[in-house]
């Protein structure tokens, strides 16, 4: 990735981000290996993949680097970055930016696995010695 990724992923839509999915799993991909993957998963056609490409080019979410006669498209931020940005957005809009009523709300839904209540016992454990 190079210095020009945008300091802060921006906002992209559901469709976007499947696309970004299939780039990070593997890059770079061009609009033809995309489509082969999106287009029988998505049923989408190849115009809606270009599309969609060139909507992340606009928000400089992907770069596309010439190769003969086709593009190549990277992800310009990490995976990581895009998911906690994402997270944040949802406990903003479904919690107040409240933590606790999501844990509430995922348990209440699901039993939490042994692994999950290490996880969130450690972490709290982490967060209370500041």
């Amino acid at each position: 990735m190079s210095s020009t990724h945008p300091a802060e992923p921006p906002a992209i839509s559901d469709a976007e981000a499947r696309v970004m999915q299939e780039l990070w799993q593997r890059e770079p991909q061009s609009a033809e290996d995309l489509a082969q993957t999106l287009m029988p998963a998505q049923g989408w056609q190849m115009s809606t993949v270009k599309t969609l490409l060139n909507r992340l080019l606009q928000k400089g979410a992907i770069s596309a680097e010439r190769e003969g006669r086709r593009f190549l498209y990277r992800p310009c931020f990490a995976r990581d970055a895009w998911q906690a940005r994402e997270g944040l957005s949802l406990i903003d809009r479904l919690f107040g930016g409240r933590l606790a009523p999501l844990v509430a709300q995922f348990a209440s839904e699901r039993r939490l696995s042994a692994d999950d209540l290490a996880a969130l016992k450690a972490l709290l454990k982490e967060q209370d010695r500041g």
